[in-house]
């Protein structure tokens, strides 16, 4: 078996395609982007990718039915712009290689697509609990700190510290050293202790935003008020106990 296996399923023409990856990090903010990116616009699965680099196992749906875990790369095409690719998947790669093939291996497959940019998504942790999340940007060129900026993202003198790991910075890197691609990662604050469709909520205003597309927002904002409910419940048992703090911190 080769370590990574690509199933094209599709085969579409694309318009100079954005490429965003949203991949399981921090908050799960990628993931919960991506995924309801896809489910809003109704796109198109175009590949999987099956891989020695993810876990191995399968998993099991409500209905008994399993699926070998995998990556996959679903598209959509709009009249009079860019089109658009999205990477999303169960896992990011286990290992360091395995992080450079998987994203060397979409990027090389984006750019068979003559794809323009890549926006890359994931989550900021604070360790607290933000009533309304920021969204932070890095980009690989300084042109496109105005266009964020107008998109409501910020860009905070050192923040976030420590750089980009994972898929959400490799393919920043590699898409501007190897394959000539400007792109932006956008991170959505998060406290980290949970999947958060909060921070989830505000990266998707701003892709919106970003990509001049609308998106139905009305699912994801109830998610977020359940959410809300239930750190306010947990906040509330907190501060009935003896020597309790403010925030959440006793969760890390």
């Amino acid at each position: 078996m080769e370590k990574i296996i690509l199933n094209q399923i599709k085969r579409p023409r694309l318009n100079n395609p954005v490429l965003i990856g949203g991949l399981p990090g921090i908050g799960n903010i990628g993931k919960i982007a991506a995924e309801y990116l896809i489910e809003k616009l109704k796109m198109e699965k175009m590949a999987d990718l099956y891989s020695q680099y993810l876990p191995p196992q399968v998993f099991i749906g409500d209905d008994g039915l399993t699926h070998l875990v995998r990556n996959s790369i679903y598209y959509k095409k709009f009249p009079k712009k860019n089109d658009l690719m999205i990477l999303v998947g169960d896992f990011q790669g286990t290992t360091q290689e395995g992080q450079y093939e998987l994203s060397y291996l979409v990027l090389e497959m984006a750019k068979k697509f003559n794809v323009s940019a890549v926006y890359t998504l994931g989550g900021y942790s604070t360790g607290k609990i933000s009533d309304t999340p920021r969204v932070l940007g890095a980009v690989t060129n300084q042109g496109l700190q105005d266009t964020l900026q107008e998109g409501g993202v910020v860009f905070p003198k050192g923040e976030p510290g420590g750089g980009i790991v994972g898929s959400a910075g490799l393919m920043l890197g590699l898409g501007k050293e190897l394959f000539e691609v400007d792109g932006a990662c956008l991170m959505g604050e998060t406290s980290g202790y949970f999947a958060d469709p909060k921070g989830a909520r505000e990266v998707i205003k701003v892709l919106s935003k970003i990509l001049g597309v609308e998106i139905d927002l009305k699912d994801i904002e109830e998610r977020s008020k359940q959410i809300e409910e239930i750190t306010e419940k947990m906040q509330e048992d907190v501060q009935g106990r003896p020597g309790h703090k403010d925030d959440l911190g006793y969760f890390g």
